[in-house]
């Protein structure tokens, strides 16, 4: 589709011998009507996006002559295409070439075989002429921009706004007025062109659901639109990643499986003073993009986190290489990405008595899981350390674990496979108190995070605060007691044992 699309492309690019061909080809018959000279006429851009494969109708059209506004040839088929708004055209009349001549159509012939749309205004005052000042127009939401009242002439046409993310046309020479190529004894004084732009789009997600602590590695991954074009000048996705995130490494591939190498089609450039890491396509990667039949490249970077917090983040994509050079959120520019968003979190706990006293002295470890937390196995490691001792004011904060109501940049409810409940196993208890006899769950969330105490935990003393009879009270006494009795027990027995010996 894409090959017939290309076929099909003559004026969706409109380079300067497109229409130009046209109109010389047709020129006037013997018994076609002169140019009148003091004829004006119209300009009337309809802008499309390009679609990403095969086509529809013709690319250029062109109005009614002698300022009528019927079409004197079918009108493209644009019905499947989608209007293009916010493009600033800008025309400029080619000085000093009559095109109510045979001469002047024989300039504008020597000039087409010259034109360079890469350099329109170089190409055609080295050729000798000059371009008039210029009016610009912009495209409505239709995608229709009009230029009315224009004199016989010849005109270049160069896209000299547009939003973020368009690849422009190239600029194009037209004639006011062309000859009719259906009906050849008749001109065309009111033009329609009908060119069409690539339109980049891109999208940013984030897969962190299955990390759980800092330092477990996050996902970035950016997919963006590849232009249609057979030639790419330029293509770049750029991350500027949060301070709170650490660079790990970026890998790019394309959507239909066709290899592309870093080195080769593209480069990894990471700048630490700005924690910016770039995705920079070479010439030969650009050729890759430009024919792999496949619409979309792809991105993933990959970070730890380093830091607590809400962590915002976005992508741009640079589709062509003017966009390289302008600032992102101008016109022309790159394509920003909605910001996705990881969140990362901390509670605190107070350890107590049953009186509500603090307690120092008991350590816990943390666990993802309550089977993990009734094995004791895979506790979560925070800073080098699966073990956390209660500080002297019986507080304990345990930082550095993703949010449980949010995963892979959304919003997530209990019962939801990604909603994430942790668990606190006491391993040393307080001098004179019992370990706690089950975990204890507990959530990581922005309330956690910022409110003071989260979690009060309290300990029961030793055998539930019963005293045992070797630990003191009545019960010692008692034995004391009869500690004594079998002492003097013993010791008549011993005397009486004597006195049998000496008899």
């Amino acid at each position: 589709m894409r090959k017939q699309f290309e076929r099909t492309r003559t004026a969706a690019t409109i380079v300067a011998g497109a229409v130009l061909a046209m109109s010389f080809s047709a020129a006037p018959a013997s018994a076609a009507p002169v140019v009148d000279g003091d004829q004006t006429g119209s300009i009337t851009i309809h802008k499309f996006e390009k679609p990403d494969a095969g086509g529809g109708g013709g690319n250029n059209g062109s109005g009614g002559n002698g300022g009528g506004s019927n079409f004197a040839q079918p009108v493209p088929d644009t019905s499947g295409f989608t209007p293009l708004a916010g493009v600033e055209f800008t025309i400029q009349q080619v000085n000093t070439i009559d095109l109510s001549t045979n001469a002047g159509w024989d300039a504008a012939h020597n000039l087409s075989s010259v034109f360079a749309p890469s350099d329109p205004s170089g190409s055609i005052t080295g050729a000798g002429y000059t371009l008039a000042a210029g009016q610009a127009q912009t495209t409505a939401a239709d995608g229709i921009a009009a230029f009315n009242n224009l004199p016989v002439g010849l005109y270049l046409v160069t896209e000299t706004n547009y939003p973020a993310g368009v690849t422009p046309s190239a600029p194009f020479l037209i004639s006011v007025p062309l000859t009719d190529p259906e009906n050849n004894d008749n001109w065309i004084y009111d033009v329609h062109v009908y060119p069409k732009n690539s339109v980049t789009g891109v999208e940013k997600t984030v897969t962190d659901a299955p990390d759980v602590k800092l330092g477990d590695q996050i996902d970035f991954t950016i997919t963006g639109d590849i232009p249609n074009e057979t030639v790419i000048d330029g293509y770049k996705i750029v991350d500027v990643l949060d301070p709170k995130l650490t660079y790990v490494g970026a890998t790019a591939t394309l959507l239909n499986g066709t290899t592309i190498t870093e080195g080769t089609h593209y480069d990894v450039v990471f700048d630490a003073a700005t924690n910016t890491v770039s995705v920079v396509f070479t010439e030969a990667g650009r050729a890759v993009l430009a024919t792999s039949n496949t619409t979309r490249v792809q991105v993933v970077v990959n970070t730890n986190v380093n830091t607590i917090g809400e962590i915002e983040n976005e992508a741009l994509v640079y589709p062509n290489l003017p966009s390289f050079t302008i600032t992102p959120g101008e016109p022309g520019g790159p394509v920003v990405t909605p910001p996705v968003v990881t969140k990362w979190g901390e509670m605190t706990l107070e350890k107590v008595n049953e009186n509500g006293d603090a307690l120092a002295g008991a350590s816990f470890s943390v666990f993802a899981t309550e089977a993990d937390a009734l094995a004791g196995t895979n506790p979560i490691v925070l800073s080098g350390q699966s073990v956390f001792t209660v500080a002297a004011d019986g507080t304990l904060t345990i930082s550095g674990l993703r949010y449980s109501d949010w995963a892979d940049g959304a919003a997530v409810a209990p019962g939801d496979p990604e909603y994430r409940t942790y668990y606190l196993v006491e391993t040393t208890a307080p001098a004179g108190y019992e370990l706690l006899a089950e975990p204890i769950s507990f959530l990581i969330n922005s309330a956690s995070t910022t409110v003071g105490i989260d979690l009060s935990v309290k300990n029961i003393p030793s055998n539930g605060g019963f005293e045992l009879p070797l630990t003191g009270g009545v019960g010692t006494g008692l034995l004391y007691a009869a500690g004594a009795l079998l002492v003097i027990g013993a010791a008549l027995l011993f005397v009486r044992s004597r006195r049998n010996t000496r008899h």
